[in-house]
C-alpha cells in the first residue's frame, strides 16, 4: 500500500497528537538549539528521524545530550553528502541558518538543498515537504500570535511585549523564535488561551507560509547587505510579515520610519500607528510625556471595541521606563500597542511596563566603577542601533567598536561619533577602518586595541582622563556598541557580551585590591601618625 505524501497544509496540531506524523520518515538539517528542538518534537510525535551536521558527533556532544536518549539515524561529519539524510525522506526540517537560497549554510548543503527546493517547487511528487522551524510552529500553534520584527529593537521590544501581555493572568503568555528559544519545543504547553510573541529575522521571514495574528515592526533600515545583496532586497524580506498577517489581525506599525508606515493597508489587516509626537487617531504617541493611545480597537478575539485607557488617553509616563533613550520610548509604545489590542487594562500595563529592566546585551547597564557607568550593547551590530545608544547617554563617552564588517555604509554612523563620543577603541577586524573613518569625521581620540580585553581597561582610563579634565568625579560612560558582527573573535554577539562583562568585572576587582591596599596603607599612616596627632591635639 503507498502511503500518500505528506500534505503540511492539512496538518494541525491536534492531527499531530493524533498520530498524522507516525512512522513518516523526517530529516532535521543542523543540531544546533533549533535543529535539537525539531529533532525532540518529530520523535515525540512518532516520526522515524535522521538529522545531518557537517559537524562529527564528537563535537556535537550537548546537543546531542539535549535529545534524552531520542532514537535518530545520525549523518554526521564533513565528508558526509547532506542529500543521503533526506533519501526517501517525507519531510526536511530545517533552521533559519539552513534556508535554501541564502549564503548562511556550508556551501554543500546549500547547494543540496537548493537542488531539493528546486523539485518541490516544480510539483516532484517524489521531492519531500520542505518546512522551517518557525513556519512549522505558526501552522500548528493553537494560540493567536505577535510576531515581531524590525531591524533593531525587536528583542527588547519582543520582551516588552511579553512583560506587558504576562500581566494578564486569564491568558499565559509565552516567548520565543529569534530570542534563542524554538517555539517548537513549547507546543505542548500552549493553549488557544496563550499569548505568544515570535521574534522573527531577516533569516526566519522568508521560509513562512503561515502569518501572525499580530504583525509588529519596530524599524525597517539597512542590515546583512551581505547576505541580501541590496537594500531592496533586504525590505522585501523585511515586508513578508506585513504581506503575511491575519486580515482580522492587526499591523503595529513604527509611523516614524518611513518604510514601516508605508506598510499601512497590507493585507486589509487594521493598523496600529506609533510615534514619538501626538498620535493619529487609533494609534499612539507622546503627549506632555505620557504615552497617550487615541482609540486604539481591540482585536476581534479580544472582544472588539475601543481600548480601555486612562483620562485623555493616557497610559503612562514614558519616564517611569527604565531603559534609556528615545528609541526605546518607541519600543515600548509599539508594546502597549500590541497589549491593548489583546485588552491589557492600562494599569497592568503601567505596572509591568514600570517592571521592566531590559534584555542582556542591549544597552545592558554592567558595573559603574570610580564614577564610570559601563554598558553592554553588544548587540549593537548596524549603524542606526549604535547610533541611537550614543544617543542614549549624556557626555563624556567612550565607544569601544569593532569587529567583522556587514557591508553597510558607515559613514553616517562616523558622523554622529564625532559628535557623540569624546573617544573611541576599536577592536577587531574593522578596527583599522573604523579608526580611519572616525578620524577622518572629526573624532579627535581614536585608539586600537584589537581585542576586547584590551580595549576595556583602556577605555576606562581614557574615560577616567575626560572625567578629570572637566572636574567631575562621575558621569563617564564606556559604551560597547560594536557597528560589527562578532564572528572575526567571538561566537556570537553573546559570547562578545559576556566576554565584554568579564572584563569590566576583571577591571572593578582590580580596582578594589587597589583600593584595599590604599586602605591598608592610609591605616598604617594613622598608626604612625597617632601619637603626633594626640600630641597636637594635646598643645
Amino acid at each position: 500500500m503507498t502511503v500518500p505524501r505528506l500534505d503540511l497544509d492539512s496538518l494541525t496540531l491536534a492531527a499531530v497528537r493524533a498520530g498524522a506524523l507516525a512512522g513518516r520518515r523526517a530529516t532535521v538539517l543542523g543540531l544546533a538549539r533549533t535543529g535539537a528542538a525539531l529533532v525532540r518534537f518529530l520523535v515525540d510525535a512518532g516520526a522515524v528521524v535522521s538529522t545531518y551536521d557537517r559537524k562529527p558527533a564528537a563535537e556535537l556532544g550537548p546537543a546531542l545530550e539535549s535529545l534524552g536518549g531520542r532514537p535518530l539515524r545520525l549523518v554526521l561529519g564533513p565528508d558526509v553528502d547532506p542529500a543521503d539524510a533526506w533519501r526517501d525522506a517525507d519531510v526536511v526540517a530545517f533552521s533559519p541558518s539552513i534556508t535554501p537560497g541564502y549564503p548562511t549554510a556550508e556551501p554543500r548543503l546549500r547547494d543540496a538543498l537548493e537542488q531539493l527546493a528546486s523539485r518541490a517547487t516544480a510539483g516532484d511528487p517524489s521531492a519531500p515537504a520542505l518546512v522551517s522551524e518557525p513556519d512549522l510552529f505558526l501552522r500548528l500553534c493553537p494560540a493567536p500570535t505577535v510576531g515581531v520584527t524590525g531591524t533593531k529593537g525587536k528583542t527588547t521590544t519582543s520582551h516588552l511585549v511579553h512583560a506587558l501581555l504576562a500581566a494578564d493572568p486569564d491568558h499565559p503568555a509565552v516567548l520565543g523564535g529569534n530570542v534563542g528559544q524554538p517555539l517548537i519545543d513549547r507546543l505542548d504547553e500552549i493553549t488557544p488561551r496563550s499569548r505568544v510573541v515570535v521574534e522573527l529575522s531577516e533569516l526566519q521571514l522568508p521560509s513562512l507560509s503561515r502569518g501572525t495574528t499580530v504583525a509588529l515592526y519596530t524599524n525597517v533600515t539597512a542590515d546583512h547587505l551581505d547576505r541580501h545583496g541590496s537594500l531592496e532586497a533586504y525590505r522585501q524580506v523585511k515586508r513578508r510579515l506585513a504581506d503575511l498577517v491575519d486580515r482580522d489581525g492587526a499591523l503595529v506599525l513604527n509611523l516614524d520610519d518611513p518604510v514601516v508606515a508605508s506598510y499601512a493597508g497590507i493585507g486589509g489587516a487594521s493598523v496600529v500607528g506609533y510615534r514619538l509626537d501626538r498620535p493619529d487617531a487609533g494609534g499612539l504617541g507622546v503627549v506632555d510625556g505620557w504615552a497617550v493611545a487615541a482609540g486604539v480597537k481591540r482585536l476581534p478575539l479580544a472582544g472588539g471595541g475601543e481600548a480601555p485607557a486612562g483620562p485623555g488617553g493616557r497610559v503612562m509616563p514614558v519616564g517611569e521606563l527604565q531603559l534609556p533613550g528615545r528609541h526605546n520610548v518607541a519600543n515600548l509604545l509599539a508594546a502597549i500597542g500590541a497589549a491593548m489590542l489583546f485588552g491589557v487594562a492600562p494599569e497592568a500595563i503601567r505596572a509591568a511596563a514600570r517592571g521592566f529592566t531590559g534584555v542582556e546585551h542591549r544597552l545592558e547597564r554592567v558595573a559603574e566603577i570610580d564614577g564610570i557607568t559601563f554598558v553592554n550593547d553588544s548587540q549593537g551590530t548596524q549603524p542606526d542601533a549604535v547610533i541611537a545608544a550614543l544617543r542614549a547617554f549624556e557626555a563624556p563617552l567612550v565607544l569601544i567598536a569593532g569587529g567583522r564588517d556587514k557591508g553597510t555604509d558607515l559613514g553616517p554612523l562616523a558622523e554622529v561619533v564625532a559628535g557623540r563620543a569624546a573617544a573611541a577603541v576599536l577592536i577587531g577586524e574593522s578596527g583599522p577602518a573604523l579608526a580611519r573613518l572616525f578620524r577622518l569625521a572629526g573624532l579627535a581620540r581614536v585608539e586600537e586595541a584589537g581585542t576586547l580585553a584590551a580595549a576595556v581597561p583602556r577605555a576606562a582610563d581614557l574615560a577616567a582622563e575626560l572625567l578629570a579634565a572637566a572636574g567631575r568625579t562621575a558621569g563617564a560612560t564606556v559604551l560597547l556598541s560594536p557597528a560589527a558582527a562578532s564572528f572575526d573573535q567571538f561566537v556570537d554577539y553573546a559570547e562578545r557580551g559576556r566576554s565584554f562583562k568579564a572584563a569590566v568585572a576583571a577591571l572593578a576587582s582590580a580596582h578594589a585590591a587597589e583600593g584595599s591596599a590604599g586602605a591598608g596603607a592610609r591605616a598604617a599612616d594613622g598608626d604612625a601618625s597617632g601619637p603626633t596627632r594626640d600630641g597636637a591635639a594635646g598643645r
